[in-house]
């Protein structure tokens, strides 16, 4: 699945700026040759006023894509991305962050996207061109290609495209071309043309056709635009084509048998399963089991501590035996803690003994399938441990899958899991349609075609050859090889090694696109995109010497073909600002982390600390700890929670610059936000740490907007300008701001600002955001005390908000009653940035200015 989305925002430093600011034209156009796409997107808007604006552009696109480019262009004077190694990308970026400059960001953004942003300040009167180029590999599943593009313009836009043009050499089988947005009047805009090998598909709706209603300003254009085709499957083993030297071969071969399949489902039961979650699970297996077929033979093994199996062997799929599976099904209830390493192992040794007792098919497919939402903490709970048994268990007789529900599971540890057993991970969004992603996973290796497939091509006759050997191939799914040429004459001795033994070279179905059709060297880059996600993929197992020449290998491909990747970072030198300093962008590519949202490789910036208590008073106080030298400097959020004589604590780690909303009451309009800046300078242990360094209050029935830096404080209100300021809003909530004063002589350290918030009543039950969400308490439960890595900081378990977490004890600085020292307060830590406490992702808090609610 391709997907990619369009979003332009455009925020100013006052009301009228959005009317000020005219973005006037916005095209998408991709470009797909052999199912390698390249795709530009352009965005131009223009500065009316007679001051300057700070324009944000915004746009989502594929996890699985590359940048290769972005370029501004401001006044006729192009400003062009250069793509560098990360560590050195990020001495220039935090050269500029460390004095309070903005960047650009890339961050997760939903299930399959990311989201990248800049922001640019445009002089008066003036133009600015936004370009971001990226490229990526078409993946076929179900027997389709799936183009999503989602576009989010906000307002009409004077011109308007998206095209995309596909070529494909072994001709079109058929495309479909449609959106959720189309109404019956949008609908004939969606041009369409199919000829034999080509396809153009266009969108150009006018200003008018966009809007909502005659004459307003609302869009109609907002959703997805999706376009999925296939290619026909000549009876041949494979197409291969091949451009300026190097060639790409496409393996996908139609009217295989399915195999028939032996297939152990082990079911996570443990507590944090409980609620929605498990009922999704016992859906999503009622109706996997009924997709059996006969021939294919299954096992249920349910998990928590203990290890529970439906049958002692593998049992065929008869109608009988899934009736009698589903009423075990019915039967699994959530409880107790997590043990994966006995649980996979006793689906390991079933699927043996049977195989060594002749049970099974012998030309069948043997595979796990694991579904857990937990850190394993029970029985063997290192996750390398679990890793080295599993896959000495298994030693490559068999496939382990394995399906990671929700958003605080180990991720990581599953994903090298199941690629070091021919097998991959899927992560399961907690969300309603959760029986269906574990249903569509399934379906999607449900059905394999063959097993241990191999093509090898003659060594004389090609090098740098992409990865060759599959574990298996899934029936609508297609696999690639690329590689470089050293004689095209000696493709055509090819052989095909696989399960069932072809030997067919003279089958292969040699083809040379059509040069007006290409762009670039697109096999070359396609070649370039696969070597380096299969080397990305080597670098997270192996020997330590295997991975560290995976991760060389990968970052001089990366340079060489300019793709952003996760060990790459581009950098665009933004234009001057007001106070004459240049400012770079950074993109930056992501990966999947434990915490269930994106998480850069390299910048570890610090961020600042929310101190909280949910006592009778409720005071609010947020401050940086990190200034004593007798703790260690990690920003925290405390709770302190003092009916249970107890708190809890989690960090927030972010970039400076970074806003986060703390305070966002929908019914009383009382909204807060906050934003952080950097030290003077990266201290000599090479951390950025950050403050809260400007607060925004709004009360938006009463009209007030209030500003207050460590430097000015902005308000239509009385107030007293000291070290602490009061603010009471009349009728409504009271806050105070107190101001911490650093030695301003001091090398690093900033003045920084603490918060507080009194009168909780006087908000409603609407509350939230990063404080607003714990105004009205909250309730958990520590079970399961055990060593931590450190000896005086114990793990425990705590069940919170239908999650489990692993908590560790320890003592975190509280500044809200000693505001010079601090106090040392015991708590319990939650990991990844409060990841199952807090409500959403820690990103979810981000907001683009300091009034702004999103």
């Amino acid at each position: 699945c391709y997907e990619m989305c369009v979003i332009l925002i455009i925020l100013a430093s006052h009301p009228l700026a959005l009317s000020q600011v005219e973005v006037y034209s916005m095209t998408v156009d991709s470009t797909v040759t052999s199912r390698f796409a390249h795709t530009v997107m352009t965005s131009k808007a223009l500065n009316k006023a007679n001051s300057s604006q700070e324009i944000f552009f915004e746009v989502e696109l594929p996890k699985t894509a590359f940048i290769t480019n972005f370029s501004m262009v401001i006044e006729g004077q192009v400003y062009v991305g250069e793509v560098k190694e990360k560590e050195k990308a990020k001495k220039q970026y935090e050269k500029a962050v460390s004095s309070g400059q903005t960047a650009g960001l890339v961050k997760a953004s939903g299930r399959t996207m990311e989201k990248f942003s800049v922001s640019v300040n445009i002089a008066a009167k003036s133009n600015v061109t936004f370009i971001l180029t990226y490229e990526e590999l078409l993946q076929r599943k179900f027997g389709k290609y799936e183009i999503q593009t989602r576009v989010k313009p906000k307002l009409p836009v004077q011109d308007f495209h998206i095209v995309t043009n596909i070529y494909e050499p072994q001709g079109i089988a058929f495309v479909d071309a449609h959106a959720n947005f189309l109404s019956n009047e949008l609908l004939p805009l969606v041009e369409k043309t199919v000829t034999d090998k080509k396809a153009h598909i266009s969108f150009s709706p006018t200003i008018e056709q966009q809007r909502k209603c005659p004459g307003c300003d609302a869009t109609q254009i907002d959703g997805d635009f999706i376009i999925k085709y296939d290619v026909n499957r000549a009876e041949t083993l494979g197409d291969i084509q091949i451009v300026n030297g190097y060639f790409v071969h496409f393996f996908a071969p139609p009217d295989l048998p399915r195999v028939p399949k032996n297939v152990v489902f082990v079911i996570d039961r443990s507590g944090s399963m409980s609620g929605r979650k498990m009922e999704q699970t016992r859906e999503a297996l009622l109706s996997i089991l009924k997709e059996l077929h006969e021939e294919d033979y299954f096992a249920l093994i349910q998990f928590d501590s203990e290890i529970d199996s439906w049958k002692e062997s593998l049992t065929k799929a008869t109608k009988e035996n899934v009736d009698e599976a589903m009423v075990f099904v019915n039967r699994i209830s959530a409880r107790g803690v997590t043990n994966i390493n006995d649980a996979v192992l006793r689906g390991v040794n079933m699927l043996l003994t049977d195989r060594q007792q002749k049970r099974l098919h012998e030309r069948s497919v043997d595979m796990i399938i694991l579904l857990t939402d937990g850190m394993p903490n029970s029985g063997v709970s290192a996750p390398h441990l679990i890793q080295e048994n599993v896959r000495s268990a298994i030693g490559g007789k068999m496939s382990l899958f394995c399906l990671g529900f929700g958003d605080y599971v180990d991720y990581s540890f599953l994903d090298v899991m199941s690629k070091e057993n021919k097998g991959l991970a899927r992560r399961i969004y907690e969300a309603s349609d959760a029986t269906l992603q574990l249903q569509g996973f399934y379906e999607e290796v449900s059905s394999p075609l063959l097993s241990e497939v191999d093509l090898r091509y003659p060594d004389n006759a090609v090098d740098f050859l992409t990865t060759n050997h599959f574990a298996q191939l899934f029936n609508g799914s297609e696999i690639v090889v690329a590689g470089r040429l050293k004689d095209e004459k000696d493709i055509f001795r090819d052989k095909l090694m696989g399960q069932y033994n072809y030997m067919c070279p003279q089958d292969w179905n040699v083809m040379y696109p059509d040069d007006e059709y290409i762009f670039g060297d697109f096999t070359e880059r396609l070649w370039a995109y696969l070597t380096i996600q299969q080397l990305l993929e080597k670098s997270k197992s192996g020997a330590p010497d295997e991975k560290a020449n995976a991760t060389a290998k990968a970052l001089d491909m990366s340079l060489l073909y300019s793709f952003v990747t996760p060990l790459t970072s581009m950098v665009v030198t933004k234009p001057e600002t007001e106070d004459g300093t240049d400012s770079p962008l950074i993109a930056d590519k992501l990966t999947e982390g434990k915490e269930g949202s994106v998480s850069h490789l390299d910048f570890s910036y610090r961020s600042p600390v929310l101190v909280w208590c949910l006592s009778k008073q409720f005071i609010l106080f947020i401050s940086v700890i990190g200034l004593s030298p007798a703790v260690d400097g990690d920003p925290h959020f405390i709770i302190e929670l003092p009916e249970k004589n107890d708190s809890l604590c989690f960090n927030i780690n972010n970039r400076p610059g970074t806003i986060f909303n703390l305070v966002r009451d929908p019914k009383s309009g009382i909204l807060v936000n906050g934003q952080v800046i950097g030290e003077k300078k990266i201290s000599p242990n090479g951390e950025v740490k950050t403050y809260f360094w400007r607060f925004g209050i709004v009360h938006k029935t009463l009209g007030v907007r209030l500003e207050v830096s460590t430097k000015d404080i902005s308000v239509f209100q009385d107030v007293t300008k000291d070290r602490s300021l009061t603010v009471t809003l009349k009728d409504s909530v009271k806050f105070v701001i107190l101001l911490h004063k650093v030695w301003e002589k001091h090398p690093y350290h900033r003045d920084y600002l603490g918060f507080y918030t009194l009168d909780r009543h006087l908000l409603s039950n609407s509350v939230h955001g990063l404080l607003g969400q714990f105004y009205h308490g909250i309730e958990y439960e520590v079970t399961n005390l055990r060593p931590g890595a450190v000896p005086e900081k114990p793990d425990a378990t705590m069940y919170v908000k239908g999650h489990e977490l692993n908590v560790t004890r320890g003592w975190q600085r509280d500044f809200r009653r000693d505001v010079k020292n601090g106090e040392n307060v015991p708590c319990w830590f939650i990991h990844y940035n409060g990841t199952g406490l807090i409500d959403g992702d820690a990103t979810d808090y981000i907001v683009s200015g300091l009034f702004k609610t999103v």
